[in-house]
């Protein structure tokens, strides 16, 4: 399954994880605490996020190709929706292992 990867600077890491998480909980089963939290899209596509003091580790994982690219910019235009505050900038993602 196809992963990637990236982790935005930001001092409210744990105010958007809660911020997206909660948006989404009103179509999918999402977990999450201020920490740590899950979107599962479906059964074919998810969103893993880790809030530390400095960042928010995005990580997802989908069917395809494809379905990674679109859920990226999915997640990211929320977050930044989100984040109308500060600039969050040129988000770059990783492939991951």
């Amino acid at each position: 399954m196809p992963a990637s990867q990236t982790t935005v600077p930001t001092a409210s890491a744990s105010r958007y994880l809660q911020q997206l998480c909660k948006h989404w909980s009103h179509k999918f089963a999402v977990e999450f605490t201020p920490e740590r939290g899950t979107i599962p899209f479906d059964e074919t596509r998810r969103c893993l996020l880790d809030a530390s003091a400095d960042g928010l580790a995005l990580r997802i994982e989908a069917a395809d190709d494809a379905m990674l690219e679109r859920t990226q910019g999915v997640v990211i235009d929320h977050l930044k929706r989100f984040a109308f505050r500060e600039d969050l900038g040129n988000v770059q993602w990783t492939r991951a292992g």
